[in-house]
C-alpha cells in the first residue's frame, strides 16, 4: 500500500520506518493536511494524519476523489475528523486508542508539581545568582483534593500516582469503575461537586459537544479561589478567554496547558523568528503561574513506538482487507 504521512516530525519518523518493516511504500510530509496540501495525495491509497490535520467533509471528499480510501490516525482523539461523512463514503478510519497512558498522566502530574513548587521561576532566579526563597512557597500535595474529569486509562493512572501522594481524589466520568474506588480511594461525584471541592482539577476527557468548554465563566464561579487547572486533554475543553479572566482576578491560581484551543498551525512548528499574533496566548505567557507546553504530553519513546506499531497494525489490516480492532468507521 502507498501511504502519505502528514504532519510528520523527525522525532517519529525512525519509529514509523522500523514499524513498517519495508512492507508499504511510505512518504513523509511535514505540512499538515489542508486544502493547500490535499492534492498531493493523488496516487496514494491511504494517508496517516495527526491531531491538527484537517479531516473535514470537504477534505475527505477530495481525498476520496484522489483515490484515498483509508485513514490511519496517529492519535487517540478523532474530533478533527468527520466520521459520519467518512462512513457514508466508504473511507475506513482507524485510530490509536492507547499508546501510553503513563506518558500523558505523568506529564499532567509533572505540571502540577512544577507549578506548585515554582520550579520554572526557581530555575530562572538561580541562573541569575538569586538564591532567595521569598516568592517560592508551595504547598503539600498530601491531603489536597484533586478532581479528575475523565477516568479513562490516563485518568486512572493519574489517580494511581496521586493516591501515592496522599491526595483525596474526586472523579467525574460517565462510566464509574468500582475498582478505582477500591484501589486508589477514588470518590465519584457530580461535575458540580468536583468543581466546588477540588484544589486541583485535571482534564482528561475527549472533546465532544458535551465536554466543549467544560471550563468556562460559569463553571469557574463554582470553584475554589486559587484553584489549579491542568489540561492535557484537548484545547477546546477550556474557554481560554474565560480562563484568562479567571487568572486576572485570582480565581485560577495556577494554569497548566499542554493543549490550546487555537493551537492549530501554531503548536509543532518553530515560530521563533515570527511575531506571535495570538494576543490571548501572549497574555497567558506573561503570568508566572501559567505553564504552557506544546502538546508534548504524549512524547516518550514508549509512546512513539506504540503509536508507530499500532498505526501499521491498522494499515496492515487495511491492506489485507481485515477489520482492525481500532476501526472507527
Amino acid at each position: 500500500m502507498k501511504i502519505k504521512f502528514f504532519s510528520s516530525r523527525p522525532y517519529e519518523e525512525d519509529y514509523l520506518i522500523k514499524a513498517n518493516l519495508t512492507k508499504h511504500e511510505i512518504s513523509f510530509e511535514t505540512a499538515s493536511l489542508s486544502t493547500q496540501t490535499v492534492d498531493s495525495t493523488i496516487g496514494f491509497e491511504a494517508i496517516s494524519a495527526f491531531t491538527n490535520d484537517d479531516l473535514s467533509a470537504d477534505i475527505l471528499k477530495k481525498l476520496k476523489e484522489n483515490g484515498v480510501n483509508y485513514i490511519a490516525l496517529r492519535s487517540t482523539g478523532y474530533d478533527h475528523i468527520d466520521l459520519k461523512y467518512a462512513a457514508e463514503n466508504g473511507i475506513k478510519v482507524a485510530n490509536v486508542p492507547e499508546y501510553s497512558p503513563y506518558s500523558v498522566a505523568e506529564h499532567a502530574v509533572t505540571m502540577m508539581l512544577t507549578l506548585n513548587r515554582k520550579i520554572i521561576q526557581t530555575d530562572q532566579q538561580v541562573k541569575k545568582y538569586n538564591f532567595t526563597l521569598n516568592n517560592l512557597i508551595g504547598f503539600d500535595m498530601n491531603n489536597k483534593t484533586v478532581g479528575i474529569v475523565g477516568m479513562g486509562k490516563i485518568g486512572q493512572v493519574i489517580a494511581k500516582i496521586l493516591n501515592g501522594f496522599g491526595c483525596k481524589i474526586l472523579a467525574f466520568d460517565i462510566d464509574p469503575k468500582s475498582h478505582l474506588t477500591e484501589n486508589y480511594n477514588v470518590t465519584y461525584c457530580s461535575k458540580k461537586e468536583l468543581f466546588e471541592k477540588s484544589d486541583i482539577i485535571t482534564l482528561n476527557c475527549p472533546l465532544t459537544e458535551d465536554t466543549h468548554y467544560t471550563i468556562n465563566k460559569e463553571s469557574l464561579t463554582t470553584m475554589k479561589n486559587g484553584v489549579m487547572i491542568i489540561n492535557c486533554g484537548r484545547g477546546g475543553l477550556i474557554n481560554t478567554s474565560d480562563a484568562l479572566d479567571g487568572l486576572k482576578i485570582g480565581k485560577i491560581g495556577y494554569l497548566g496547558l499542554d493543549v490550546y484551543e487555537k493551537e492549530k498551525g501554531l503548536f509543532f512548528y518553530d515560530h521563533s523568528q515570527n511575531e506571535l499574533k495570538d494576543t490571548i496566548l501572549l497574555e497567558l505567557m506573561n503570568f508566572k503561574n501559567v505553564l504552557i507546553t506544546p502538546h508534548q504530553a504524549f512524547l516518550t519513546s514508549t509512546a512513539l513506538k506504540n503509536i508507530a506499531d499500532t498505526t501499521f497494525y491498522n494499515i496492515d489490516c487495511f491492506a489485507q482487507d481485515k477489520i482492525s480492532e481500532n476501526e472507527l468507521t
